[in-house]
């Protein structure tokens, strides 16, 4: 038996020509995740918030590490993956836009911004953001929501698989816990060829609940994160009051409460939460 890791190249060759098909089984390898680390309490979730789930920068635990790697990171990705899958004559703009997407985290990503920030094309920037998610760079989540969802179904958001590069703590935080969410998912679907699926919910009238795990098209459970202890989040009460059956989770990284609402709601620290995770 063969085990392949560390390389795109499998990805790629599904949709090519040099097809693979019943040669081999496919497994996404993602970042280090709580579980993982076997982390129990809050301390080993800061660590992993703090220098990322790749193996060399959390293994060593330390700041400047951590800035070298990720910086090392993201010029390998330009100048040895992106030259030998991907045909990109602007390597330095593909650059910028690397560096622009932290800032971005936590909310719609929007090409247009982006677009007139790095003065390219609409289409450049659309293609590249897809070439970055087929090097396993970022990855993008659609919104779920009602039959209006038209209005808002274009509101893509978009998460690094390098949260550590992210400056900012809540965003960090949210793009760790979708990581976390992304591998549970990516395991069911590769290990138990289940039909799963991460998106977010966002409607016409604002409200937004970070996490959805849908199953066969149906909401499994949903997930909001905040900083600290808070009131429970008023989009994910009205969600819940929508899927009544639907369990519900608010998790916090700095927050000691752990209890259930009245309406059937779990509130408590992130590390409780995650560590039953794969």
């Amino acid at each position: 038996e063969i085990l392949v890791t560390g390389s795109a190249k499998l990805d790629f060759y599904r949709f090519g020509g040099d097809s693979l098909q019943g040669r081999y089984h496919y497994l996404r390898l993602l970042p280090l995740t709580l579980a993982e680390v076997h982390g129990k309490k809050y301390g080993d979730l800061s660590s992993l918030l703090r220098y990322s789930g790749f193996p060399e920068p959390f293994s060593r635990q330390s700041d400047v590490e951590t800035r070298r790697w990720s910086k090392q990171y993201r010029t390998r990705l330009v100048q040895e993956d992106l030259r030998n899958l991907e045909m990109v004559q602007d390597l330095g703009s593909f650059e910028l836009l690397m560096g622009r997407l932290p800032a971005c985290v936590g909310a719609p990503l929007s090409v247009n911004s982006l677009r007139e920030d790095l003065q390219l094309a609409h289409k450049t920037v659309a293609k590249w953001l897809t070439i970055l998610e087929r090097l396993y760079a970022v990855f993008r989540l659609s919104p779920v929501g009602g039959p209006r969802i038209r209005a808002v179904k274009k509101e893509q958001k978009c998460y690094l698989f390098d949260w550590a590069s992210i400056a900012e703590e809540s965003a960090r935080f949210e793009n760790l816990v979708a990581v976390h969410l992304l591998k549970y998912i990516y395991w069911m679907e590769d290990s138990e060829g289940r039909d799963v699926e991460l998106r977010y919910f966002r409607d016409t009238d604002g409200r937004e609940v970070d996490f959805v795990v849908l199953e066969n098209g149906f909401p499994s459970f949903f997930v909001e994160c905040k900083l600290s202890d808070r009131d429970i989040h008023p989009a994910l009460r009205y969600l819940c009051a929508k899927n009544p059956r639907v369990p519900a989770y608010q998790i916090s990284l700095n927050g000691k409460q752990d209890y259930q609402s009245v309406e059937g709601i779990r509130v408590c620290p992130a590390h409780v939460f995650l560590r039953d995770l794969i």
